[in-house]
């Protein structure tokens, strides 16, 4: 059998150093800041090993005959990649989109490094080595891993190494027959308290003489000196699940990670010193292109949810048959859908390189650049048809257990369509979506997890096939010219 939920529980508790509210925590699965969301990952193995969803989520792993998450497959072929994205699509549906580092976004940037692991083992075969043992560690565990590729902000005007720290970020402080010592930060470390694994990784521009900065590793959460410093948790100051159904489960939390001189292993150790390789793994091999592809099949999944809680809205305050109202609902739909066609096009578009089949980089590009607009007006229109609904609600699921209270409630909160109960209900997860802590932050996530519109924008506009287009104009501006355009014209006078 695969793993299951219990298995991945148990395996959290391991003496990981995690910070939140001044404190240290004791156990992730039972603080209040953690246990719903904890549960709600453990639900996904829960899901895979569950009666005839064992064939549709999971593969026998090439090593060792187990079950493990399709997650984890090389498609060398058009079916295995849509057979991988409709278990990838099912995963998602379990948290309705809203766990962007569920344990098959970090596995599909693994499986596009090992998609151009040539590239590894040209620049060195150690590391190739390191990288294809740890590949079949983490599948053959089934292992829940995340990531941390960004420096902390500090001051953007400056280098890397002229931060007034040496160690502002993530850098290698020495190295010995046995491994590296690393000593320094790394954001944004989303869903770090509940996963197993944290790749590392150095993506930002260096100057020359900043190699040290330029590392990809791989370390468990409970490595000795790495400490997790959380933001505040939405699912600890949810009300209820009825007040806050999202943030209640779905609050995958973020940590900035601080590795305080961390010793890792030679043979966790995937690129060194190098940053062209270490931008490579995502943008040469298909790293970027995998991962991304899971994100635009997650975003399929989300949208499709949230355009379910804009129609509910509308039929809620009795408005979804206004002209104008069904006009909005048509263009959202037509934008999800366009996610959809996107995710689709990507499959029917990949490309071979080697044994393998990917999506093209430049069409993973394209939809992220089209995604981090859609996503915000989305939002802005569930809140346009909601309205002040969204505010006037009661403050809290005991309002309901207050006679008087409820009373009010009932000749307040007027529904031609549901029960005043029911309304609240609707409203309080539309409220959720966009609105609260936890909704504003996935509007953030959204429009910035794959780094800036403008720098999508220009991948985009640097991945083009700018030969094809201007081919096609130059082909058609040779098939005419000035003077015999003049004599054809001189003539027909």
């Amino acid at each position: 059998m695969p793993k299951d939920g219990t298995q991945h529980l148990e395996a959290l508790r391991d003496g990981r150093e995690i910070y939140i509210n001044g404190e240290l925590v004791d156990d992730v699965t039972t603080h209040r800041a953690f246990r719903n969301s904890t549960r709600s990952i453990a639900s996904l193995y829960d899901f895979q090993a569950a009666g005839d969803n064992v064939e549709r989520m999971t593969f026998a792993s090439p090593a060792t005959g187990d079950r493990v998450n399709l997650q984890w497959r090389l498609p060398t072929c058009y079916e295995e990649l849509a057979k991988r994205r409709q278990a990838i699509e099912a995963w998602n549906e379990v948290h309705f989109g809203f766990m962007g580092r569920a344990p098959d976004h970090v596995a599909s940037t693994l499986v596009g490094f090992m998609m151009g692991i040539d590239l590894l083992e040209a620049h060195d075969p150690n590391r190739a080595a390191a990288l294809r043992d740890y590949f079949a560690f983490v599948r053959d565990n089934d292992h829940y891993v995340t990531y941390v590729i960004v420096n902390p902000q500090g001051d953007r005007s400056k280098a890397t190494s002229d931060q007034g720290d040496e160690f502002h970020t993530v850098a290698i402080v020495d190295e010995d027959s046995e491994g590296i010592v690393v000593k320094g930060a790394k954001m944004l470390g989303t869903a770090t308290a509940m996963c197993n694994e944290v790749l590392v990784a150095s993506l930002m521009p260096l100057q020359e003489g900043e190699e040290r900065y330029a590392v990809t590793f791989a370390v468990p959460m409970n490595a000795k000196g790495l400490k997790q410093m959380c933001r505040r948790s939405y699912e600890e100051n949810a009300a209820s699940v009825f007040d806050n159904p999202l943030s209640s489960r779905f609050d995958e939390n973020d940590a900035i990670l601080y590795f305080d001189e961390v010793k890792v292993p030679w043979e966790r150790v995937f690129a060194l010193r190098d940053p062209e390789v270490c931008r490579a793994l995502f943008h040469t091999a298909p790293g970027h292109a995998m991962q991304n592809y899971q994100s635009m099949i997650r975003l399929m999944v989300k949208m499709r949810f949230l355009v379910g809680v804009a129609r509910m809205v509308a039929e809620t305050t009795g408005i979804v048959n206004f002209p104008q109202v069904r006009e909005k609902l048509g263009q959202l739909t037509s934008e999800t859908q366009l996610i959809e066609a996107l995710v689709h096009g990507m499959e029917a578009g990949a490309r071979h390189g080697g044994s393998y089949l990917a999506p093209t980089r430049n069409a993973v590009i394209s939809a992220l650049v089209l995604a981090q607009q859609l996503y915000p007006k989305l939002i802005t229109t569930i809140r346009e048809l909601a309205g002040g609904g969204l505010i006037m609600l009661p403050s809290d699921v005991r309002d309901f257990a207050n006679p008087e209270l409820a009373d009010l409630i009932h000749k307040t909160q007027k529904s031609s369509v549901y029960s005043p109960e029911d309304r609240v209900k609707v409203l309080k997860l539309a409220w959720d979506a966009v609105g609260s802590e936890f909704g504003s932050r996935h509007t953030t996530y959204e429009m910035f997890y794959a780094a800036p519109n403008f720098m999508n924008q220009t991948m985009a506009f640097d991945s083009y096939d700018w030969d094809r287009a201007m081919g096609m104009v130059e082909r058609m501006l040779a098939s005419y010219d000035l003077q015999d355009s003049l004599k054809e014209a001189t003539s027909a006078r």
